[in-house]
């Protein structure tokens, strides 16, 4: 499986502010590759560089074996972007916006109007398409911002923080559709989430912190590294001091382990206390907090 997507020692900086710094990963073709960061991490602007809309600095950059410094008209050719902000003309239908956008790859006359039917099917839009965008709710504008970075069916989509702020319904319904044309097509998913579920979905991770890879890896990896385990015991035991913190919660006794080895060594030390019991790894969350010391929270960043 070939690499989509190569960055090494990536550097962009903003008068003092340098927004990346040394930054160097792969992303290979068909997977969903998280890059998570909080504000001001460096996130969207190596989305602006990989997209070709901003000139590095320093290092070297490859989209499917392309320069986007050099090759951008080449690069856009085969991939979709759906920006944090909404790339929609306001005024226009929702048809209007994306003939418009479809006539930039050639894509017009009755191939257009079967490209629109599949994408309004597929994003359950076709009550939509005679609606000004601007008169759209947030969820609705944001199937259509899908849809205009599907429509020249891309091998690489670039998913900058796409479902914030949308209801779990709209979230659930955008997913579905990336994650079948992820299995039908191979496409390769780039994304940035403040959604930590979303990201414990990926095949590999890259948390960013002030521009620098912080940690990197895949789910299980990071949660195996950061996270520890949680054993739970359910019930009305009282547990006595086994050496780990432990806490209360509702009907069972929470016990933290930093790893999974621990709870098996508990449990067969002391099969007696250990009756109604669950194992469970630590989530993106506490990987994420433990490898930044920060909460993963929303809005723009550079």
């Amino acid at each position: 499986m070939g690499n989509v997507i190569e960055i090494n020692d990536l550097s962009k900086s903003f008068g003092a502010v340098r927004a990346v710094d040394g930054l160097s990963f792969r992303v290979k073709q068909g997977e969903l590759f998280a890059f998570l960061g909080v504000n001001g991490a460096g996130k969207s602007t190596t989305i602006s560089i990989l997209s070709g809309q901003l000139k590095r600095d320093f290092g070297e950059v490859s989209v499917f074996g392309c320069d986007p410094a050099r090759d951008k008209a080449q690069i856009a050719r085969r991939i979709g972007v759906v920006f944090q902000s909404s790339a929609l003309d306001q005024m226009l239908s929702v048809r209007d916006n994306l003939r418009s956008r479809a006539a930039l790859y050639g894509i017009t006359g009755e191939d257009f109007k079967k490209r629109l039917a599949e994408l309004a099917e597929l994003l359950s839009f076709s009550d939509l398409l005679d609606r000004t965008v601007g008169k759209l709710s947030g969820g609705q504008r944001r199937r259509i911002d899908v849809a205009r970075a599907l429509l020249h069916s891309p091998d690489l989509l670039i998913l900058d923080e796409p479902t914030t702020g949308l209801d779990p319904q709209t979230r659930k319904q955008l997913w579905n559709v990336v994650n079948d044309l992820r299995k039908n097509t191979d496409m390769t998913v780039f994304l940035t989430t403040h959604y930590m579920e979303e990201a414990a979905d990926a095949d590999y991770i890259v948390i960013l912190d002030s521009g620098k890879i912080a940690a990197e890896g895949t789910p299980l990896e990071l949660k195996n590294r950061y996270a520890g385990d949680y054993l739970t015991v359910y019930g009305d035991a009282k547990l006595p001091d086994l050496g780990y913190p432990k806490e209360k919660i509702r009907d069972a006794i929470r016990i933290t382990l930093p790893n999974t080895g621990a709870a098996t060594e508990l449990i067969l030390s002391h099969p007696e206390l250990f009756r109604d019991y669950e194992v469970t790894k630590g989530k993106m969350d506490d990987v994420f907090l433990s490898v930044t010391g920060k909460d993963l929270t929303g809005g723009d960043d550079k």
